[in-house]
């Protein structure tokens, strides 16, 4: 039976609910991992059901600088309409929920965005540096986005994080060897960064590659109701249709990609910090039997 949706929060699921539906069997332990689009416009009711309804101790926040930047203007204009305040007096309220731990880890964190600069021709990188000084955060990253984001693709970038984001990565996955869950895991879109530890997680698991699948592609259907306004976000940094969707074969470039380049997931976990005995901590902790 499908949960009661949230009136304010998209792409919202219990990883583990998830995972052992489609599998049917008991893969995954439930009500530790959470995962959903960015949560920053949650009513009153979708707020107290985070914590009374679902337990969740954690939010991991990956988001980079600038959508934080982006999320506080918006939130600071709807504040100015009435309407909206009306509707969902919650955006009066604190943007981080009282009682709740908030981890703020932006992912594709300065290692990330180098690899991104050094794909950069010349001059392209002389002129977004320009515009970086001059404050024009927005302009300066379409650039990247054109030339870089568009033609690189989402399996692409996935690769790129996988290479250039170890620290980050690792700090997301040790939370999950704590008493910080249950944790709810969001991007802005709750699909792609999101769906990277994600799949990083039920990978330590063993958890089949069509199950962790599934749950990818599951954030296209979940997000379908925003598409549009999500396009206006997508183009204004030169990306196209397709960072909207969830590819299929996602998962399973990832997983070859781990294979091919760092001989399998244990060798690539051990190369960014994240040792046996913290793996396996892990697995105590989200595994299920164990």
């Amino acid at each position: 039976m499908k949960d009661k949706p949230f009136e304010n929060i998209l792409n919202f699921r219990d990883v583990g609910k998830t995972i052992n539906e489609f599998t049917g069997e008991k893969l995954v332990a439930e009500g530790k991992i959470f995962r959903s689009a960015r949560p920053d416009d949650a009513t009153l009711s979708d707020r107290k059901r985070l914590k009374e309804e679902y337990g969740i101790k954690t939010i991991m926040d990956l988001r980079t600088v600038t959508e934080h930047v982006n999320q506080a203007k918006k939130r600071s204009s709807d504040l100015k309409i009435p309407a909206l305040l009306q509707s969902n007096s919650a955006l009066a309220e604190p943007v981080k929920v009282p009682g709740m731990k908030y981890l703020e880890i932006n992912v594709n964190g300065k290692g990330f965005e180098r690899s991104l600069l050094w794909r950069l021709k010349f001059w392209s990188f002389i002129k977004l540096i320009t515009l970086m000084l001059f404050g024009y955060r927005m302009r300066a990253i379409s650039i990247l986005g054109r030339e870089v984001m568009l033609p690189r693709g989402l399996i692409g970038l996935g690769y790129d994080s996988l290479d250039a984001c170890g620290p980050e990565i690792a700090e997301c996955l040790l939370a999950f060897t704590s008493s910080q869950t249950p944790i709810l895991i969001h991007c802005t879109q709750g699909k792609d960064r999101t769906g990277l530890i994600v799949a990083l997680l039920l990978l330590i698991l063993k958890v089949p590659l069509d199950a962790i699948g599934h749950d990818y592609v599951m954030s296209e259907r979940e997000l379908d109701s925003e598409k549009e306004a999500r396009m206006v976000e997508i183009r204004s940094i030169g990306l196209s249709e397709e960072f909207a969707t969830c590819p299929a074969e996602w998962v399973g470039c990832m997983e070859r990609h781990l294979r091919e380049r760092y001989g399998g997931l244990g060798k690539y976990l051990r190369g960014i910090g994240v040792s046996e005995e913290m793996e396996g901590e892990v697995v105590k902790n989200l595994g299920v039997g164990v």
